[in-house]
């Protein structure tokens, strides 16, 4: 026979496992929604790299990932200006981008996972789009910054606020 602190015990694991998938169905939605750009609206590494050796036009880089992730290494040059996965850091890159022509070169990057998880490079895109970027593109980086880039030898800065 089974005491009744063990049963509610049982009852609580059995409830919450039954649960758990319910908490993370606004995530996993998030993650697997249609992307917002096209093919048009991105760039690969190379040509990136080729676009940022133009000193007289060079693209904005913007990182959108995770502070820990940006300053343990990103593309010389690129911006930090919040993580775009929460609503905190959203309103801190919002702002900065407000001071930016809409006509800027802008190149938006995360590189945390494989793109099609990101909880970044999304709600970065549809916010920068939606305040009219016009020359908003993504850097298509497929499994992460580490083997897309770094591993490739393509130069990057470490460290940064």
């Amino acid at each position: 026979m089974i005491s009744s602190k063990s049963a509610r015990v049982l009852l609580f694991a059995i409830l919450l496992a039954a649960c758990s998938p319910l908490l993370l169905l606004p995530l996993l939605s998030a993650q697997t929604a249609p992307d917002p750009w096209t093919s048009d609206h991105t760039v690969q590494p190379v040509d990136l790299l080729k676009e940022l050796s133009n000193t007289k036009n060079p693209p904005v880089i913007l990182f959108v990932g995770f502070k820990r992730l940006y300053t343990a290494g990103h593309i010389k040059g690129a911006q930090f200006h919040g993580t775009t996965s929460n609503d905190e850091g959203l309103k801190e890159m919002t702002a900065w981008a407000n001071s930016l022509p809409r006509t800027t070169n802008l190149v938006i990057y995360c590189g945390c996972c494989p793109m099609e998880r990101c909880p970044n490079t999304r709600p970065a895109y549809k916010q920068l789009a939606s305040i009219g970027f016009t020359k908003l593109r993504l850097l298509v980086l497929p499994t992460s910054f580490a083997i897309d880039w770094a591993e490739k030898g393509y130069s990057y800065d470490k460290g940064g606020e």
